[in-house]
Parts: C-alpha cells; structure tokens; sequence
C-alpha cells in the first residue's frame, strides 16, 4: 500500500475498489502515456532510468545538437542563428515539467493528486464527467502535440536531405543523418510533450473542481440546510487552495519563462542586421506556438474554475433574494409563508459547458430559483450570502487570485508578442541585402 502511495503509477489495483469505477479504468490512458515517456518512479529502477531519458533527451542531444550541427558554413537556408533559443527555450520548460512532474510522484501519486481517492463523497455525474474528462486528456494531448511533430518532422527531413553534403556527419553520410534527425525529433517530442502533459494534468485536476461547482450549484434549487450548503462550499475551497499551492510554481515558472523567452526571440529577431527568413527562424515560431499554447491552457482552467467558484455568490444572492420577495408576497395576501412554496418559482437550468453561455456570465438568466422559504429563515439566507461575499473562492498563485482580468492582460501581453514573432518570422521574408 506505501508503494500505491509513492507511484504515480500504482499497478496494484485490486488492493482498492476504486479502480473498478470508470475512472479507475480509465487510468490506463495515464498509465501508457506516462510510461512512454518513461515518467514511471514505482521503484529505483524507474527512477533512474526516468532520469536518464530526461539527461539524454533533454540536456545531452540539444546541446550535441547545437554545437555540432549549427552548421556556420552552410548556406542561408541551412544556417541556424536561433537554435540556441530554441534549444534553451524548449530544455527549461521540459526541465520544470519533468522536476514538478517526479515531486508530485514522490508526494502524492496519481490517484491522490488527481483526487481520485476524493470521488466516494461526490454525484455520479461528476463521477461520470470526470472519467469522460480522463478519457478525454491524452487524445488532447495528441491534438497539441502531434500537428507541431509534423512540422517539425517536416522541416528536419528537409534540412537533411537538401544540406546533407554541407552537414558535419560521422561514417555513412546517410545512417549519420537518419540516426541524429530521429534523436533530434525524438528530443523536440519528448520536451514538448512533457511541458503539455503537465498542463494537461493541471487542466484535469481544474475540470474536476469545475464539476463539483456545478454539482454545489444544484442545492439552491432544492430543499437544503444552509450547514449542508456552507459545509460543500468549505470543501471546495479547501480543495481550490491545495490546486493552488501544488502548481502555484509551476504557473508562475511558466509565464516568466514563456514571457523571457518571447521578449528574448524577438530581440533577436529585430536586429537590423540579422537576416530573417522562414528556413532560419521556422523552428523558433513553432517552438513559441508549442510554449504559448501550454500556458494558455493552464490560465483558462485557472480563470475557468475562478470564475464558476465567484459565480456560486451571485446564485446565492438571487436565491436569497427569490426568497425575501416570496415571503413578503405571501405576507401581504395574509397567507402564512411557513407552509407556501412559490408555485411562480420554476427550477433554473444551468448549463454551464454551452458554447453559448460560455462567453457571458454562466449564470446570468432570467429564471428564477425555486424557493422553500419556510427551510430557511432571513437570518441565515444573509449570512450565507454574506460568507459567500468575503470569502471567494477561486486559484491564487501565491495569494494573487487568477481571475478574468489577469487573464485578459496576460493574454493580451502574451498573444501581442507571439503574432509580432509570427509576423518577424514567417509572415515577412526579407534580409539586409532586399533593404537596399
């Protein structure tokens, strides 16, 4: 059992019913993707090869690859000034994923870090949405990574078998190139992806909170206790705050070094003396657009799951309001409110993943809640609005909560200076001699 606890990847699964639910069954995605990648820590064995791919793949080839084949002699389309951002980009953030990646391991394992353990007090609806969600998180992962490999497939297939006679080799010309450029894709997928990987888990993690909120949100549309009520809210924040402390590093990591790395390409690429075309600086917009798009997708769950957590205090609020307009209705025709139910209250259908209401405030309609008045009294309907109020719940890295304003402002930053490395990249082809 203190292996299962140590693994991130526990094969022991009949020593715990859980993993006879259908989000145990579906660790076996995590479990094939993971070792793939060799991210297996179970045993010394594990570990030390884990660490080994991680030195050979992400230290030992980039930097082979970069003083042996930067290739000064070549001609403009084989030349490769930008390699060394590259390669320093694309090791840092694989060096960050894959340190936060081994610590989760040794902390956790993936059935506490993924909360799994925490499902027996949840609905079968969100039990049944997180298993969708397991599904569906290495086939995201396929869906990031794999169009960039065939890009970058591409373009090192061509720079080998155009510049072959120019590129340094040892032996046959030809098995040289094949062995280095399949270490070199090898080395790009294996970085790439654990950078994505670990936002994917961050995103996992993120989406079963978003569930439980939208669980939670269904107790203003029955008859509940507000201790029941207050009680949930506690756990969900309890759990908001150990999302945030686990990869509140491991956020603020990734956006220094995606914003250093954007600032630092397009210094270089804004020389007036550097040549820029798409044969030299291809690699580097699409290791910007492989770093950029992990970072988007750990801030949209943050902003995500901060903005359904602040949403709960305006449903709580027009609950509470529901209900004082109900019980001042029925004082004045006279009608005792302690055994009236407001026939004109009709239950409110949030759907909370359409596409419609995703781009507006997600429970921002005009149904009204359906009022048990007589439950509960104006005094506790307050203070439970009035916590909810000055206790907001939400993902904070370091204290500071990522809301919809922060997102905003990073991505403005953030998308500003990829589409001006894009544009200084492959949008404009040009080179000091066509500025004369």
């Amino acid at each position: 059992m203190e292996n299962e606890t140590q693994s991130l990847l526990p094969k022991n699964r009949s020593s715990n019913s859980s993993y006879s639910t259908p989000e145990g069954l579906e660790l076996r995605s995590f479990r094939l993707g993971l070792n793939w990648f060799c991210l297996d820590q179970s045993n010394l064995w594990k570990v030390s090869l884990s660490w080994s791919f991680f030195f050979v793949l992400a230290v030992g080839v980039p930097i082979i690859s970069h003083y042996v084949l930067l290739c000064s002699n070549c001609d403009e389309k084989h030349r490769r000034p930008y390699d060394a951002v590259v390669q320093l980009s694309l090791s840092s953030f694989a060096a960050v994923s894959f340190i936060s990646l081994s610590s989760w391991a040794r902390k956790y394992g993936i059935r506490k870090f993924l909360f799994l353990d925490k499902l027996c007090d949840v609905s079968d609806k969100v039990r049944k949405g997180y298993a969708e969600e397991l599904q569906k998180s290495m086939k995201l992962l396929c869906v990031f990574v794999l169009p960039c490999l065939a890009a970058e497939s591409a373009y090192r297939i061509w720079w080998y078998a155009t510049g072959a006679s120019q590129i340094p080799y040892l032996g046959n010309m030809y098995v040289s190139d094949i062995i280095v450029c399949a270490l070199q894709l090898a080395s790009w997928l294996y970085r790439t992806s654990i950078f994505i990987l670990a936002c994917i888990f961050y995103q996992l993690t993120c989406h079963l909170q978003i569930l439980r909120l939208e669980d939670f949100a269904q107790v203003f549309q029955k008859e509940t206790e507000v201790r029941s009520i207050l009680a949930e809210h506690l756990r969900i924040r309890r759990n908001l705050r150990i999302i945030s402390h686990r990869f509140r590093l491991f956020l603020l990591l990734s956006l220094v070094l995606v914003t250093a790395s954007q600032f630092f390409a397009l210094l270089m690429t804004t020389r007036t003396t550097t040549a820029v075309n798409i044969y030299e600086v291809g690699e580097l917009a699409l290791c910007s657009i492989s770093l950029v798009t992990g970072l988007f997708i750990c801030l949209r769950s943050a902003t995500k799951i901060t903005h359904r957590a602040q949403a709960i205090t305006g449903l709580a609020a027009k609950w509470h309001v529901c209900a004082t307009i109900n019980s001042f209705d029925e004082a004045d025709g006279e009608t005792p409110t302690a055994q009236i139910v407001s026939p004109q209250m009709y239950p409110v259908d949030v759907d909370w993943e359409s596409d419609e209401e995703d781009e507006g405030d997600d429970l921002d309609n005009t149904k009204l809640v359906p009022i048990f008045a007589h439950t509960v009294s104006f005094q506790k309907r307050q203070a439970l609005v009035t916590y909810l109020e000055h206790n907001r719940a939400g993902i904070t890295v370091y204290g500071f909560m990522v809301d919809r304003t922060g997102i905003h402002t990073i991505f403005g930053i953030e998308l500003a200076l990829l589409l001006w490395l894009l544009n200084k990249t492959i949008g404009i082809t040009y080179s000091p001699a066509n500025l004369v």
